[in-house]
């Protein structure tokens, strides 16, 4: 049975370093996020993401490692996410990596995307 939650963050620290800037197409960058999650998901986040950043169009793909308490357990995992912007439409995307949890959270499943600013939204089962 999948459950669905979502977990507020805030962004502590956010440390951007751009490695390409042509004068023709987007900026790309490497950014390296560290988070704190509260509520459903409470615990930390550092996330390693990429952006390519364009005056009318934008993505990032991103992985994070998650040290937090779930559901009462306690462990890590990692989730693989990211998100398109063309103007107003955006549309987001990702999933926690098979096999990444850890302690308590071993045997964690499911999607995690950032649909909304601030937000996590993780839908998540447990192996039996």
């Amino acid at each position: 049975m999948n459950i669905t939650v979502q977990a507020e963050f805030e962004i502590d620290s956010w440390d951007e370093v751009p490695y390409e800037e042509p004068e023709d197409g987007p900026k790309l960058t490497k950014v390296v996020i560290r988070k704190t999650y509260r509520g459903a998901l409470e615990g930390t986040g550092v996330a390693e993401v990429l952006t390519a950043q364009g005056s009318a169009g934008a993505g990032y793909v991103a992985s994070e490692r998650i040290n937090a308490t779930l559901d009462g357990r306690q462990g890590t995992f990692v989730i693989q996410h990211g998100g398109l912007a063309n103007g107003d439409d955006q549309s987001t995307f990702g999933t926690v990596v098979p096999n990444s949890g850890t302690a308590g959270l071993t045997g964690l499943s499911g999607r995690a995307t950032e649909a909304a600013h601030g937000v996590l939204t993780l839908v998540y089962a447990f192996d039996s």
